[in-house]
C-alpha cells in the first residue's frame, strides 16, 4: 500500500521488450536502499524490483500492465515518480493508493496560479463516477485533491512543493497520466451494486 506522497523522481535509463512484457531500468538516488523483491510505485504503477545496483533498479511490466498504462511509451531520460510502500509504523499523510492503475487520462489544460499550477485532466467516462469535489485521486502516483470536475474532466491545483517533488512540472498538454481512484469509492460502489441486486 502507498500513500501517494512521492518520495523522489527517477529517470528511465533503459527500456526493452521482453517475453510477455517490458523491462524498465530506473535510475534513482535511493536504489541502494532497495532489495530484490521489493515493491515500488513507478508513476503510480506497483512493480517489483528484479535487479538493482547502487544507482538503478530494474522492474518488469507484464503485457496486462502495459495495456492499462503508458509504461510502454516511456523512453530513456523520461522522468517517473517513485514511492516505496508505506511501512506499518509509518505516518499516513496522503490517501490509500494501491498502485493498481484504473486507467489513463490526458492533460487537457495547464494554467498558472499565483503559487503553483492548475491542471485539467480529461478522463474516460468509466472513471468520472469516482470523482467528488475535495476527494482524493492519484495522478501518476501522486495523491491530489479534486478541485472541480464534470463528466469528462477534473481539475487539481499543484502547489510549488508538489511540482518540485513530482513529474507534474514536466507535463505538457496532451501528455498521458496514470489515474487511480480512491479505493474507498470502489467499496461503496460495490456495496451499492450488491444492495441493488438483492
Amino acid at each position: 500500500m502507498y500513500t501517494g506522497l512521492v518520495e523522489a523522481t527517477g529517470s528511465i535509463s533503459n527500456t526493452e521488450s521482453a517475453a510477455e512484457g517490458r523491462r524498465l531500468r530506473v535510475s534513482t538516488a535511493f536504489a541502494s536502499d532497495l532489495a530484490v523483491g521489493d515493491s515500488i510505485s513507478v508513476s503510480g504503477v506497483c512493480l517489483t524490483v528484479e535487479r538493482r545496483s547502487d544507482d538503478w533498479f530494474e522492474a518488469f511490466a507484464t503485457d496486462e500492465t502495459l495495456s492499462r498504462t503508458y509504461l510502454s511509451e516511456l523512453r530513456v531520460d523520461d522522468a517517473v515518480n517513485l514511492e516505496r510502500p508505506m511501512p506499518a509504523d509509518g505516518r499516513f499523510d496522503g490517501h490509500v493508493v494501491k498502485g493498481t492503475v484504473d486507467t489513463t487520462g490526458t492533460v487537457a489544460g495547464i494554467r498558472e496560479q499565483v503559487e503553483g499550477l492548475e491542471f485539467v485532466f480529461e478522463v474516460p467516462d468509466s472513471f468520472s463516477g469516482y470523482l467528488v469535489e475535495k476527494g482524493a485521486v492519484a495522478v501518476d502516483g501522486a495523491s491530489l485533491t479534486v478541485a472541480d470536475y464534470d463528466d469528462s474532466t477534473f481539475t487539481v491545483a499543484a502547489i510549488p512543493e508538489t511540482l518540485r517533488l513530482t513529474t507534474l512540472s514536466e507535463k505538457d498538454v496532451g501528455d498521458p497520466v496514470h489515474l487511480e481512484a480512491d479505493v474507498l469509492a470502489k467499496y461503496v460502489e460495490r456495496r451499492l451494486a450488491v444492495e441493488a441486486a438483492q
